[in-house]
Formats: structure tokens, C-alpha cells, sequence
């Protein structure tokens, strides 16, 4: 039953970034600036925080069966994202990319409930293999971009296509487990009950700390390699690489965040899940005050730092959730994780904004140190947590 949610949720969570690998075709089409180029990610970001803010004050996943709810946002995300092959407008695509996201809401949160049924001493691993397989899923429109041949067209028929497999997948496979959460009534009070919790708000702290790296990293770690390729050829007796090599890098860098996952869980199980994140955390910082000083250099050095960075950068994100399911009542859970990932996402989409503005200013070597600040107040977070933090 893993394996059935880690399937789908790649297939699903491939209509993320399904714009910004489009970016460089569409950027070319309509003459779009960089703040442009940000919003075909932001808009999906934004979409996702709307979508999960009216789930949680809904409470949706606690309401609505987690099968049909997956099932029925994956196909409604498809059908959202089908503009970007066909759109002859900026507005139309940012429009769409901001429905896809929306739908997403019933993806990314109901699948990580879907998996917390079916392990209780295992969840951390359990909850990494479904987020390792969203990353991979978010990276793989990447790795299309990296086909000569592949356009916008492809790209976007191709996203919608593989959520379409994803709702297939749960609505006809997928069951609960033996750990199922309770279904309560609707009640407005609960994202109230999940916030009063200290538990919850230091954790969320943690994943806030978190969440202001890491999308960040992801949407603009390929513009920070093609802008070094640039630096790199410029030097005299420079050879030019391949045009193929920014796409399959990126993806790589976005996709071994997978193992990543994988890794974190089975850590986070054995010396807790507080310990992991802490440490994730501080190594990711460190990535991203040393990735500058790569800059316009051989991709030996740079491919190396942006792949550690890649894979610790995501190592930790699973355990937020899982630390949230262990801190609040069963029966809140799946609003307390969509709350946590609804804020998660609201805070990106200034952080987003941030790096190009900085790139523009002081340069791309210096764009991305700034980001080490969200693991510095993320372990602040987490070790207050530990401190309070009641053993089960």
C-alpha cells in the first residue's frame, strides 16, 4: 500500500513544476522578466495555500474520505493545468497554474494521512517514502525540459496525464490501514484546538524554518546553474557543455532529494525525529552558504554541493509531518497537517520572490546565503520542542 501512495503521489505532484519547466520556452514566446518567470511557480503556491487554508477551516480531510479526496483533486488538477499546452497568454497560464496548486491541496496532505494508517512504529519512514516521491514527481518536468524535442505542449499534456494515473491508482487500490483516524464532525473551533496545542506551534515552527529554504532552492537552483554555466564560458579556453546538462542537473539535484526522504525516515526512527531535523537542517544551511562560492566554476565542483544540498535540503520535511500527527488528537490530524502545510506555503511565497531580487542586486554567487537564516530559526525551534516535548 505504500508503494500504491508513493506511485501516485509522484504521478500527482508532477503538475507542480510543470510551469517552471515550461519557463525558459514560455519566457522566450512572450519576453517575460524574472519576476515574471517567479510567478509561474508562485501562483501554484499561492493556489495550494488558498486551497489548503479553505480545506483546513473546512476540515476537509477529516471530513472527506482520504481515497476520495485524492482521487477526485488529482483529476480536477489535470483538467486545471491542461491550459498550459494550449494557452496563447500569459494571464491564461498563470490562471491555470494557480487552479493546478489549488487542487494540489487534496493531494500532497490527504496522502500523507493515507500512509500514517498503515505504520504507527515505522511513520516517519513511511511518511519520507511519500514525500521523497512528491519530490521526485516535482522534478521530473525538469528532466522533460532536458529533451531537446520537448515543448511547453508536451510538458503540460504530459503533468495532466500522470495525475489522471494517480487518481486511477488510489481510487480503485487504495484502502485504509489498521491505524485509520477517526471522521468527526465538521467544527470551526478546530483549527483553533490545533493551534493552542505548543507542541503543534513549535513544530510548525520548525517546518516554517524549513519550508523558507527549500522551495527556494528548488525553483531557483536552475537558473543559478544556467547563469554559472554563463560565468563558467566566459572564462578564456572555457569548453561549453552540452545544453542538455542544466535540465538533467537540476533534475538530479531535485530527485535525490527522494533518497533523501527515504533516509531521513529511517534516521528519524532509530535516534528521533527532533535529532534528524536538527541536523538536516544545519547541513542544508551550511549547502547554501557554500554554493556560492561555486559560482562559474567547473560543475565537478558545483554539481557536488548543489546534490548534498538537494539531498538533506528535503531530509527533514517528512518528520515535520510526522511530529504534527503524534501532537494533536487523532481526529484533528488531517487539519493539523493541512494548516502546517498551507502556512508552509504562504511563507514561500515571499521567500520565492526574494532570491531573484537578491540575484539582481548583489549577483548570484550571494543570492542564495540568505536562505541558511530558515534552518538557523528552524533548530531554534526544534530544540524549545525538545525541551517541552512529552514522551509517548
Amino acid at each position: 500500500m505504500l508503494g500504491l501512495l508513493a506511485v501516485a503521489e509522484l504521478l500527482g505532484m508532477a503538475l507542480w513544476f510543470a510551469g517552471s519547466a515550461s519557463a525558459p520556452q514560455l519566457a522566450e514566446r512572450w519576453s517575460l522578466t524574472g519576476t515574471e518567470i517567479a510567478w509561474l511557480t508562485n501562483a501554484v503556491q499561492l493556489g495550494f495555500v488558498i486551497g489548503t487554508a479553505v480545506s483546513a477551516l473546512g476540515n476537509l480531510a477529516d471530513i472527506v474520505p482520504a481515497r476520495r479526496l485524492f482521487a477526485g483533486a488529482a483529476v480536477a488538477g489535470a483538467i486545471a493545468n491542461l491550459p498550459l499546452a494550449f494557452a496563447d497568454g500569459f494571464g491564461v497560464v498563470l490562471l491555470s497554474r494557480f487552479m493546478a496548486g489549488a487542487c494540489l491541496a487534496g493531494v500532497y496532505p490527504p496522502a500523507m494521512k493515507m500512509a500514517a494508517t498503515w505504520f504507527r512504529a515505522r511513520r516517519g519512514l513511511a511518511v519520507g517514502a511519500i514525500v521523497g516521491a512528491l519530490t521526485v514527481g516535482k522534478a521530473t518536468p525538469y528532466l522533460a525540459q532536458a529533451i531537446p524535442s520537448a515543448t511547453a505542449w508536451h510538458i503540460g499534456v504530459g503533468a495532466s496525464a500522470s495525475a489522471l494515473l494517480a487518481a486511477l491508482i488510489v481510487w480503485v487500490g487504495y484502502r485504509d490501514g489498521p491505524f485509520a483516524f477517526p471522521s468527526r464532525p465538521f467544527r470551526w473551533s478546530r483549527v483553533a484546538d490545533v493551534l493552542r496545542d505548543r507542541r503543534y506551534r513549535l513544530a510548525l515552527g520548525g517546518y516554517l524554518g524549513h519550508m523558507a529554504e527549500l522551495y527556494s532552492f528548488w525553483t531557483w537552483i536552475a537558473a543559478f546553474f544556467a547563469a554559472s554555466e554563463v560565468a563558467r564560458r566566459a572564462v578564456p579556453g572555457a569548453v561549453a557543455s552540452p545544453p542538455w546538462l542544466v535540465g538533467v542537473v537540476a533534475f538530479g539535484v531535485i530527485a535525490v532529494g527522494g533518497i533523501g526522504c527515504l533516509w531521513g525516515g529511517l534516521v528519524a526512527d532509530r535516534i528521533g525525529r527532533e535529532r534528524l531535523v536538527m541536523r538536516a537542517m544545519a547541513v542544508s544551511g551550511v549547502c547554501a552558504v557554500l554554493i556560492g562560492l561555486t559560482f562559474g566554476r567547473s560543475w565537478w565542483l558545483l554539481a557536488p554541493v548543489a546534490l548534498v544540498w538537494g539531498f538533506f535540503v528535503i531530509a527533514d520535511s517528512a518528520q515535520f509531518s510526522v511530529l504534527v500527527t503524534e501532537s494533536v488528537a487523532p481526529e484533528a490530524v488531517g487539519t493539523a497537517l493541512t494548516l502546517q502545510v498551507s502556512l508552509g506555503f504562504l511563507l514561500t511565497t515571499v521567500t520565492i520572490q526574494l532570491v531573484p531580487l537578491l540575484a539582481a542586486a548583489i549577483g548570484w554567487a550571494w543570492a542564495f546565503p540568505v536562505l541558511a537564516l530558515g534552518p538557523v530559526l528552524g533548530i531554534a525551534s526544534i530544540r524549545r520542542l525538545v525541551r517541552v516535548r512529552v514522551p509517548d
